[in-house]
């Protein structure tokens, strides 16, 4: 088990495969990128489906999701998901993806094991879209979204972000749109996770700014903290359901102390939180040859150690100093 001094049991693991990215979002990244991890740096294959099995047979994960960068980057995706597929118990698998390459990969990853992904896609323009993603690709996100809710990997879930003076006014076309397609769509507050630091919380679009344009719409009656549990997606059902929206307000709204997640990055650290300036190192226990008890305690001790919150409201706070890409989703 994984728990920390403050009760939370962690049960969901989040594994960055890359820190590569074909896109360029401005709230992620500069548009030259950035300095990506040495291959040699990187967890192969086997070593990420070792950490898996030792988090899922001996420390009680359950759900498993797979992140990067972006992890349709890395080529041996579809071996790594149906080798954690025959793990015992069976983890359930995701995959948080900007969706492009998905058109191909989605029957793969779905007969592999795979049960579900979540897509980015933060506005409906293609122009916009480049503007915020530094690349002409809308046209192969919207197939990718086809292309996973064809091949079963449902509920089909969309994330988008939004920005002032790009997609701020999209909100309730987004919200439209997914409930035509039959896509469960989220928004996430951007977070000060831009490898610019150029973050700033003033003039962010809140989750209260993004209720408010959906109810211009919408009818949304909250669905209520038991049904919720531990996700970090507050959501509402939409003209009495039973679609849903949901909103991940990671800043205005923290939903730090149901938490149940434990992360591990690209390069083999364990992170406690997306906003931890701290890491824990298996990648050195892993190829120093120690057993899988000993990872398994390294392991507890770093997730024992897990702040109460993530100290997003402390005026002192610092962004990470690995941007999201490095230190996965």
């Amino acid at each position: 088990m994984l728990i920390d001094t403050y009760g939370r049991v962690a049960t969901d693991l989040r594994v960055s495969l890359t820190d590569r990215c074909n896109l360029r979002c401005t709230y992620c990244m500069p548009e030259e990128g950035l300095q990506w991890l040495a291959k040699p740096d990187l967890l192969t294959d086997d070593e990420i489906v070792r950490l898996i099995r030792i988090a899922v047979t001996d420390l009680g994960v359950t759900e498993v999701r797979f992140t990067g960068g972006e992890p349709l980057l890395r080529p041996g995706l579809v071996g790594i998901v149906e080798r954690c597929a025959a793990l015992t118990p069976r983890p359930r698998m995701s995959l948080t993806t900007n969706g492009i390459g998905l058109e191909r990969t989605a029957r793969a990853l779905r007969d592999a094991g795979l049960d579900r992904v979540n897509v980015s896609l933060d506005t409906l323009r293609p122009d916009v879209f480049q503007a915020m993603t530094r690349r002409k690709r809308h046209a192969d996100v919207l197939r990718g979204l086809a292309a996973a809710h064809a091949a079963g990997l449902t509920p089909v879930k969309v994330n988008a972000v939004l920005m002032p003076g790009l997609n701020d006014d999209e909100a309730p076309d987004l919200l439209a749109w997914a409930l035509e397609c039959g896509y469960e769509l989220r928004f996430i507050e951007q977070m000060p996770l831009d490898a610019q630091h150029g973050w700033k919380r003033e003039g962010m679009i809140t989750a209260g700014d993004i209720l408010a344009a959906l109810r211009t719409r919408f009818t949304l009656t909250p669905e209520g903290d038991d049904e919720r549990g531990s996700a970090p997606a507050e959501r509402w059902l939409v003209d009495g359901g039973p679609a849903r929206v949901g909103v991940i307000a990671s800043v205005t709204r923290p939903f730090c102390r149901a938490c149940d997640r434990t992360r591990l990055t690209a390069d083999g650290q364990v992170r406690t939180c997306l906003f931890a300036r701290e890491e824990s190192d298996l990648r050195g226990a892993l190829r120093s040859g120690a057993p899988d008890a000993e990872i398994a305690r390294l392991w507890r001790l770093a997730m024992w150690g897990k702040k109460a919150g993530s100290g997003l409201d402390d005026p002192s706070f610092l962004q990470p100093d690995r941007p999201m890409s490095a230190i996965g989703g």
